[in-house]
């Protein structure tokens, strides 16, 4: 598959599909090779870019059946993080460009309000489907509407705190309302947990089964009252198999299903049925995550998101050094083995955190809790008043969400919990919804709590080692995203002295200090700077929270200006601390700011994105250099 003139060349049937009406106009008989010239497209498309592959492999037929039955952008669809939205881009008029997902000025990884009027509501993290459509059909109730809302959640979604306390609101808000339960038994991993347990036995039992073997049969013969009888027979077979006590009808919710997701036949004619309720329901279908393409239903967890691959088998370029996440599994093990009160938590990211090494080498002290990251943090304070050292490893992004359990159960008694922040920093292809740039502010105005970025990978590994040591109070490390800029760490980690940075290069004139990620960024604009015939000072901070208040103020007053660089809004950040301490201690000396602006940042490549925004060495310079006159 091929580009030509800047257009994707799209097979026959899937180049006539401009908008969700193409779907209907189709023969039915035609939509099964739809479904494969779709999973074709994805497979060769991204293999350019990179994306969510298998996700959206498992949901071809299910979005097919959706767009045949319902009428968007009346109806409204709503898929549970949207990172499974690809197929609904392609199905409402963008399909030709599907090849420039997640790149500049390319389609957004995740469902966008801004792009597609189809798009009835954007999203990136789990657990917001539900609520949200609840929402929905909460205000066209109001209005007198007649539209239909859909929302599409994962199996891993129900995990959420958000979706089960929608549930707990279905029979208060609405009387029309369509669930799709994708049932596929893995979120970025494989799914933990109880209801995990369930949904697994179901897909295992007999009655299932045998259900599922049948189900071509009952294609042919359906029709509205037999879709009906059918329904129930699978409801009265199944239901108390799964949930005691029918667990959602207790919540309001009429219970349909399991049905095979890849019917196609099957889905269109229960959708038909379903929009005829009057009553809240939800269908229950069971998917296979990468269907269609070998290497992603082999290994599930690699080809939910990756970056580009060869379509042949789906290898992918090895990095040239280890990542940030690769450091922190096998340090964070290695420590364990040393200390047993060391316990590892994460919310349904071993892979991404890279603790699945952990958890393959000390199991009994590994906790997956599933997407529930408020129950993840809260966990870690548990395991903290009986004297363990639990590190709590979870993306910058997805940690806000348990700023009130760190706030109100961690600082405020002061349990040395370990918050190991992850993609602490942009994250380039992902957008705006992964971006790691708000750390820094919903945490430095925690009282009691420990924050600081290393400036490389061994830098990195001393503060780890210091957090494992730290048992006076909660701490935080913020770290990004990809491998560092090579440095090979110590054969010993070494315990740093809380709240000291350090001086890299002593100066005169100007004061850079650099935090973290920046110092690549610094080190160009110091050697530009010199070439100038300025003197510069490097200091490497270490510390967010506390400051080294003695060593800022000492360059502050006698260098002519100071220069903050950090991998964060500029808004409530590193510098503003920076600028704070200053003016409490009456230094007038300007400082001035790199990072990013009080806007949320498109995805894109980051390198490109730095030198949009302004994160470079030149920017640095062109801020810095009214304030000086070159050094005799």
């Amino acid at each position: 598959m091929t580009t030509k003139s800047g257009s994707f060349e799209l097979p026959e049937l899937l180049s006539q599909i401009k908008g969700p009406g193409d779907v209907k106009a189709l023969p039915e008989e035609k939509l099964t090779d739809l479904c494969e010239e779709i999973r074709h497209t994805l497979i060769h498309a991204l293999s350019q870019t990179g994306g969510h592959l298998g996700p959206n492999l498992g949901v071809v037929e299910l979005t097919v059946a959706l767009h045949r039955v319902f009428d968007t952008p009346e109806d409204k669809f709503l898929f549970d993080v949207s990172h499974q939205g690809y197929v609904h881009k392609m199905l409402t008029g963008r399909a030709d460009t599907i090849h420039t997902i997640r790149t500049p000025g390319g389609l957004n990884g995740f469902l966008l309000r801004t792009e597609s009027e189809h798009d009835c509501y954007g999203a990136g993290h789990a657990g917001t489907a539900l609520s949200a459509a609840l929402g929905m059909a909460s205000a066209r109730d109001l209005k007198g509407d007649d539209n239909h809302v859909v929302a599409v959640a994962g199996d891993a979604a129900f995990t959420c705190g958000p979706t089960l306390e929608a549930m707990n609101n279905v029979s208060e808000a609405t009387d029309k309302l369509i669930v799709v339960l994708n049932d596929n038994e893995w979120s970025i991993d494989r799914n933990v947990g109880a209801l995990a347990k369930y949904f697994n036995a179901l897909q295992t039992h007999p009655t299932f089964s045998s259900i599922r073997h049948k189900a071509s049969e009952f294609v042919g013969k359906v029709g509205g009252e037999s879709v009906r009888k059918f329904a129930h027979k699978v409801e009265r077979n199944t239901k108390n198999l799964i949930f005691p006590n029918v667990l959602f009808e207790k919540f309001g919710l009429r219970y349909y299903g399991p049905i095979d997701g890849h019917d196609l036949g099957l889905l269109i004619r229960t959708f038909e049925h379903l929009k005829t309720q009057d009553e809240p329901v939800i269908l229950h279908i069971i998917t296979e995550k990468g269907r269609g393409y070998k290497p992603a239903t082999s290994n599930p967890g690699k080809f939910h998101g990756l970056g580009t691959y060869k379509v042949e088998d789906g290898s992918t370029a090895a990095a040239a050094t280890p990542t940030y996440s690769e450091l922190f599994g096998r340090a964070i093990t290695d420590f364990a083995k040393k200390d047993p009160k060391i316990t590892a938590i994460t919310a349904a990211m071993p892979g991404g955190t890279k603790l699945e090494i952990f958890k393959e080498e000390i199991p009994d002290r590994y906790f997956d809790v599933g997407i529930a990251e408020e129950h993840a943090a809260l966990f870690a304070c548990g395991h903290a008043t009986h004297g363990l050292r639990p590190f709590l490893a979870i993306y910058s992004t997805f940690m806000q969400r348990a700023i009130d359990m760190i706030m109100h159960d961690m600082a405020l008694q002061n349990l040395p919990v370990r918050l190991c922040m992850d993609r602490g920093g942009l994250s380039g292809d992902d957008g705006p919804t992964h971006h790691g740039i708000f750390d820094i502010a919903y945490l430095r105005g925690v009282p009691n709590l420990i924050h600081m970025q290393p400036k490389d990978e061994d830098e990195f590994i001393d503060m780890l080692w210091t957090m494992a040591l730290h048992d006076d109070s909660p701490s935080a490390i913020r770290y990004p995203r990809g491998a560092g800029i090579g440095t090979t760490p110590k054969a010993e980690p070494q315990q740093l002295a809380i709240g000291k940075g350090e001086v890299l290069q002593d100066g005169q004139d100007i004061a850079i200090i650099s935090l973290g990620h920046m110092y690549a960024t610094a080190l160009e604009t110091v050697e530009k700077l010199e070439a100038l015939g300025h003197s510069v000072a490097l200091i490497n901070p270490r510390f967010i929270k506390p400051l080294d208040a003695e060593l800022i103020l000492e360059y502050a007053r006698k260098c002519k200006v100071v220069l903050t660089m950090e991998d964060h809004v500029l808004n409530n950040g590193f510098g503003t601390s920076v600028i704070e301490l200053l003016s409490n201690h009456d230094v007038a000396t300007p400082v001035k700011r790199i990072g990013w602006p009080d806007e949320f940042i498109d995805h894109g490549k980051e390198e490109q994105l730095r030198i949009q925004h302004g994160l470079t060495a030149d920017h640095a310079i062109s801020l810095v250099t009214p304030y000086l006159k070159a050094s005799s």
